[in-house]
């Protein structure tokens, strides 16, 4: 059964995406096509922050882009490790901004601001629970998302090639905002056949907004649990 994920590849321990590997223990055949690309910004005004470590009480770091980021800018001023200054890892909450909050908020406060490099969309539940706290916290925009170039026409190849996929999984509103007419143009009257999946709620609220059926939503951002979801959905009279 041919499913479509739309993310862009990584490479795990074996050589292969995890998503494509877990997914194909379940029986399921699973394609990548890559639908966001990223800029970063403000790069200068992010390395003169980061040589002024004295002026902040933590790094906070919500996406792989934000962490992507502040290695540039230390690759560029001739340093390899955070903690070079004087940043050293705290904690981890991925995906989950609630406890992310719930943590910092837990942790001995400081007068000092805490620096949040983030992408020029970022949702407002860690800053506005942050400030209800009276936790200081200076947010800085260090990239953007933009469609990927080639998303329409790898679109047009997998339909040409594989026909319309039994589900596709969103990992993102992004995702989601710049595929969709594709996707609507290219599956015709099959589009209501199609299961749509989201990678977690934030994803699931913005393919509800635009009126589509989630028929899972992945219990964690895991390819574990996305094969779960997918298998349950797809396939409702296997074993588990």
């Amino acid at each position: 059964m041919k499913v479509l994920l739309l993310k862009d590849a990584k490479e795990g321990d074996s050589g292969q995406d995890p998503y494509i590997q877990e997914l194909g223990l379940h029986g399921l055949e699973a394609t990548l096509i890559p639908v966001l690309s990223f800029e970063f910004l403000s790069l200068p005004s992010l390395s003169e922050k980061l040589s002024q470590p004295e002026g902040f009480g933590g790094l906070i770091f919500t996406s792989p882009r934000a962490v992507e980021a502040v290695k540039l800018c230390l690759e560029r001023d001739g340093k390899t490790e955070v903690s070079k200054l004087g940043l050293h890892a705290e904690g981890e909450h991925s995906g989950n901004a609630e406890k992310l909050a719930e943590y910092i908020c837990s942790r001995e406060s400081s007068a000092l601001p805490l620096l949040f490099p983030c992408g020029a969309i970022k949702g407002d539940v860690l800053p506005s629970k942050l400030k209800d706290k009276g936790i200081p916290m200076e947010s800085m925009n260090v990239y953007q998302t933009i469609p990927h170039p080639r998303i329409q026409a790898d679109l047009e190849s997998y339909y040409s090639k594989q026909g319309v996929p039994a589900s596709i999984t969103f990992f993102s509103p992004s995702g989601l905002k710049y595929s969709l007419e594709y996707i609507q143009e290219l599956s015709g009257d099959s589009f209501d056949q199609i299961k749509f999946i989201a990678i977690g709620p934030t994803t699931t609220r913005a393919l509800a907004a635009k009126g589509l059926p989630v028929s899972c939503t992945a219990d964690s951002p895991t390819p574990q649990a996305l094969a779960a979801g997918i298998r349950k959905v797809l396939q409702p009279n296997s074993c588990c």
